[in-house]
């Protein structure tokens, strides 16, 4: 029997396309031609719906996921992709329709009329948040606290990391660490306040030794890293360990130490922060948080499902834990820094 696979190869587009061209997907955006020619192959394939598929069509529920980033952001940092993969494909196995909203997308409140449940997936102002409690009640966000809300909300446990990490490079005798943070903005232009940049600053303020001097803000981008690593290799206080608040960063700050002839981890460690897929063919590999981003996604589609089913009233705040993945980007410090 023809499956979902066989139509897409012989097509030449995905099979999550052909997914959803099969069932009449509204919010999918695809040429007519396109369209007719998947459905072609598939009467031509003699493809029948599966089992799954049928469920589908009975399943009433619709679930609603609201983007932060828009789709070329989460191509460049994949972390908000796998977090939005791993609602979808909880959605998937339970045969849940999904509409999907990007940033600045037109119309893209209206498509949400009708759902049943909604995901915010990131940092939303306080307006937005109104606006989408307007529309569902039924809602969790995703990487965002919203501790003024009865809102249910899914996080990674960002003190935590930061402390593990911090407990690992000053037992490794480091006492000049830097931090390497970008800056993000809500949409109504508020600055947030990083969570990670929050926790360092406690540690070392506890420890008694010097944060202000060694934190540099930029954005979550090896560029930005590059930059920042490059400002602290030209300032007076050198650091002997770095903490980048993602790999992205990381990467940056390695090709500046490098460029001047300091060696990783030699006379710099550095630990990064989500565990990106690349962080392991990196020359060293590199020390770094695992964040758990596809596992929030899965169970903030759960929490919401659930939640509609059960009729639950009582949000929950959930932080979740990232271990610290130990590699070969750092070393006990030297004895003469």
């Amino acid at each position: 029997m023809a499956t979902i696979r066989d139509i897409a190869k012989e097509a030449g587009v995905s099979a999550g396309a052909v997914s959803r061209i099969l069932n009449n997907d509204a919010t999918l955006s695809v040429a007519p031609e396109t369209r007719e020619h998947v459905l072609a192959i598939a009467r031509k394939l003699n493809y029948t719906k599966s089992s799954r598929t049928k469920a589908m069509a009975k399943n009433t529920f619709t679930m609603g996921i609201v983007l932060w980033y828009t789709a070329e952001q989460e191509l460049k940092d994949s972390y908000y992709l796998r977090v939005r993969q791993g609602v979808e494909d909880f959605c998937m196995k339970n045969a849940i329709r999904v509409v999907r909203i990007f940033p600045n997308e037109p119309d893209g409140l209206k498509q949400l009329a009708s759902v049943n449940g909604l995901i915010c997936l990131g940092k939303f102002s306080k307006k937005e948040i109104d606006t989408f409690l307007g529309i569902c009640s039924n809602i969790v966000f995703l990487d965002m606290v919203v501790d003024e809300y009865n809102i249910t909300s899914l996080t990674l446990d960002f003190e935590r990391a930061v402390y593990d990490v911090m407990d690992y490079l000053t037992g490794l005798g480091h006492t000049k660490i830097a931090l390497l943070v970008g800056c993000e903005y809500v949409g109504d232009g508020e600055r947030l306040v990083d969570a990670r940049t929050v926790a360092y600053k406690k540690y070392m303020e506890h420890r008694e030794m010097d944060a202000d001097t060694y934190v540099r803000e930029g954005s979550f981008t090896a560029k930005s890293g590059y930059d920042m690593m490059m400002d602290l290799l030209d300032s007076s206080n050198l650091p002997t360990a770095v903490f980048a608040a993602n790999d992205a960063i990381a990467l940056g700050a390695m090709k500046a130490i490098k460029e001047r002839g300091y060696k990783i981890p030699r006379d710099i460690s550095i630990v990064g922060f989500n565990d990106e897929e690349s962080s392991t063919f990196i020359t060293p590999p590199l020390t770094t948080i695992h964040a758990p981003s596809y596992d929030m996604g899965q169970h903030g589609a759960n929490l919401v499902y659930v939640a509609s089913n059960l009729s639950i009233k009582t949000p929950l705040k959930a932080k979740i834990p990232c271990p610290l993945v130990i590699r070969e980007s750092c070393a006990r410090v030297k004895e003469n820094c």
